[in-house]
């Protein structure tokens, strides 16, 4: 129904013509405008299968880009890669075939810089990789060259031979360590003044016996001020500092939590624990760390962009040397050791009336005692078992004889160049072996290394052979637990006591 007030507009004939007129009148034009876009569909269907060199013209209809991309456009191209002159084989007098070889690129980098250190007020430390072959078939060499801010006559540039130290004993794999010493024949940077500690290092034909290519590395650069002589001096801020290894995989948080609160108590209020995550610091980990890095107790290093590098067993020879020359007077007594090894000392002794007897050393290596992984003694029940650490349950001990074991060590660090996991080769001073009965290990081989439930074999008897290697119940870290969890508690609370494998 229409309201009144609407109004309906039917075209008439007149208007009817007029359309018909105007379409018949522009026919031609309409005509061209289809075939137009035909001929555009065509084309845009056909496009597909042009060549890709003629496609790229289809750049030039393109609508222009924002103001950004327009600023990387304007960019110039990098420089091109340097002409390689290729060398052509030569036929010479008398028909002989001179034949030629063309080298390309690098097997290994000349060097790698971690770290650079002072060791004193005329001698430093320069720490890094190199490659394996170029020291195992050359002679490598290196010049220290020392390069005040405001070079005078009372400081001049001082160049020097550095001494190499290659302390990974061969273990090395594309990558060795090297452990450049630079001793000057007088005290340098001494006047405040700063300066530059530069490091030559010449390949000295290893590889190429046409080049001796030398490589100009920025070891170390002091500003003017910050160079404090007192720090090789002064009382040393920690008893006992250890320089952990890398760690690395899928490592079980509750043995890392066992680990860390039983060497706190062991070494003291007054010790440091530096740890290096090469990968295996995944959260969980981390939430046993934290308390004890808030507490003071914990360094932890991301060292995790050395696994570009191949070195032997995560560089572990290099992230040790570094961490000597980091902390040398910074502590009494540096220790090396894993976090699936436990050091012991009997109950009539400490840790301090241990290193106390020992202070006339340099160095003293530490005896292994070998602990199963995987076989578990029951004397409660099942369910008992299972909520226990580590060191409560793992009790049987290899007592195998006629093999010879790891050991592990203890340095004062000022005295020393360079070290390795085991031992020192670079002392100064006497290094002694003989401590059984003073200090020892108990090594829970691979358990770190695995989050399940290290028992995989309940036994109930003192004595047991498997597999050709016979065991014996051995429960002194049992008896030291229930003092390691009490002591947790205390100083922590109870934020790990949830701590999953």
């Amino acid at each position: 129904m229409v309201k009144d007030n609407d109004q309906i507009q039917i075209p008439n004939q007149r208007d009817k013509k007029m359309l018909i007129g105007v379409v018949w009148n522009c026919a031609a034009e309409l005509k061209l405008l289809l075939s137009a876009l035909l001929f555009l569909c065509s084309l845009i269907t056909l496009f597909q299968f042009f060549p890709s060199s003629f496609r790229d013209l289809t750049g030039c209809a393109s609508f222009p880009p924002p103001s950004s991309a327009l600023q990387l456009l304007v960019t110039p191209p990098p420089p091109p890669p340097p002409v390689h002159n290729k060398l052509q084989d030569v036929v010479l007098q008398g028909g002989l075939i001179k034949r030629n070889f063309n080298g390309y690129g690098s097997a290994a980098y000349n060097f790698i810089l971690m770290s650079a250190y002072r060791g004193g007020g005329n001698t430093f430390a320069v720490i890094g990789l190199s490659s394996k072959p170029l020291h195992v078939f050359a002679k490598p060499t290196y010049l220290c060259q020392w390069v005040p801010h405001n070079a005078t006559d009372n400081q001049p540039n001082i160049t020097v031979p550095g001494y190499k130290i290659l302390p990974d004993w061969g273990y090395g794999r594309v990558y060795t360590v090297v452990v450049v010493n630079c001793t000057f024949p007088s005290p340098v940077g001494h006047d405040g003044g700063g300066g530059q500690l530069l490091v030559h290092a010449s390949t000295s034909g290893g590889g190429d016996s046409n080049f001796d290519l030398t490589d100009t590395i920025e070891a170390l650069t002091e500003t003017p001020g910050s160079l404090n002589p007192l720090q090789f001096t002064a009382p040393p801020k920690y008893d006992y500092l250890y320089c952990g290894s890398p760690l690395y995989g899928g490592l079980s948080p509750q043995r890392v939590r066992e680990w860390l609160a039983y060497h706190v108590k062991m070494f003291g209020e007054n010790s440091h624990f530096v740890i290096h995550d090469a990968g295996g610091v995944h959260p969980e980990v981390m939430e046993v760390l934290q308390p004890w890095i808030e507490k003071g107790y914990v360094t932890l290093q991301d060292i995790r962009e050395e696994e570009r590098f191949d070195g032997y067993y995560h560089n572990q020879f290099l992230i040790v040397n570094d961490c000597l020359h980091r902390y040398r007077f910074m502590t009494k007594w540096m220790f090396f050791f894993d976090v699936d090894e436990f050091i012991f000392v009997p109950k009539k002794d400490t840790i301090k009336t241990v290193t106390d007897s020992l202070l006339q050393y340099t160095q003293f290596t530490i005896e292994q005692r070998t602990m199963s992984n995987k076989l578990c003694y029951l004397d409660d029940n099942v369910g008992k078992i299972y909520r226990k650490w580590g060191i409560e349950k793992l009790v049987y001990r290899d007592t195998k004889r006629g093999i010879r074991r790891d050991r592990k060590y203890a340095i004062q660090p000022r005295n020393v160049f360079a070290t390795g996991v085991h031992m020192s080769q670079n002392v100064k001073g006497k290094t002694i072996h003989k401590t059984e009965g003073k200090i020892m290990y108990y090594h829970y081989h691979g358990t770190i290394s695995e989050r399940r439930e290290p028992c995989r074999q309940l036994e109930n008897t003192t004595e047991v052979n498997v597999g050709g290697t016979p065991y014996v119940v051995d429960t002194t870290m049992r008896e030291a637990a229930g003092a390691v969890k009490r002591f947790e508690l205390r100083m922590i609370g109870p934020v790990l006591q949830k701590t999953h494998q």
